[in-house]
């Protein structure tokens, strides 16, 4: 199985090198003017041609998992369109910013484009700019969504691979739950003085 991870992020190449380190096969892709002469990239590329345009990426892959800035998602979403996607799995890893409700979520722009694929939301909680929103690695658990029994169980065992733990919060169309619950927590950041980050932990009583 090989997996594809759409975008620059710290996100894509946090998540990228925990699968590489679990054995797993990955491929980066990204945009035609991004920079992989960066450092860390640059690492990621040395001893296998790992990073490459969208659609390659999206052709080799069984599993995608979409990390890109939002400002970006449209471009995947066009090289989502114009490849063969028959019985790819696709997970939604970004956070819509728009506070109207009426519009149109980053899990609906990857629904429309990809109509026929088992779309899931996952790893959003752990925001883009992670591991930074992370220092102390208290970060233990993600939250996912989506359509298919057996799919979820592969996505379940995705995350699980690399130490989260997978909590399931039921179909797609809770997907905006979960945008909103990773919104909450930057503005309670947002509302304090010191630099810190907020994130909220799960618990059964």
């Amino acid at each position: 199985m090989k997996l594809g991870i759409l975008g620059g992020t710290n996100l894509s190449k946090t998540l990228g090198k925990k699968y590489i380190d679990a054995g797993m096969n990955v491929v980066f892709g990204v945009r035609n003017d991004f920079d992989t002469e960066a450092t860390e990239w640059k690492v990621l590329n040395r001893f296998y041609d790992r990073i490459c345009p969208y659609e390659s990426a999206i052709i080799q892959a069984d599993i995608i998992l979409i990390c890109s800035e939002n400002e970006f998602l449209t471009n995947i979403c066009k090289a989502l369109k114009n490849t063969d996607l028959e019985d790819k799995i696709i997970i939604d890893c970004t956070n819509s910013i728009s506070k109207n409700k009426n519009a149109c979520s980053n899990t609906s722009q990857i629904k429309k484009a990809a109509p026929n694929n088992k779309i899931f939301k996952s790893f959003n909680n752990l925001g883009l700019d992670y591991p930074q929103s992370d220092v102390l690695g208290i970060i233990k658990e993600t939250y996912f969504c989506g359509e298919g029994e057996f799919e979820r169980i592969r996505v379940k065992r995705l995350i699980e691979l690399i130490g989260f733990k997978g909590i399931d919060v039921g179909n797609l169309s809770n997907a905006y739950l979960l945008d909103a619950f990773y919104q909450l927590s930057k503005e309670i950041s947002n509302q304090k003085k010191e630099k810190s980050n907020y994130h909220f932990k799960l618990i059964s009583v």
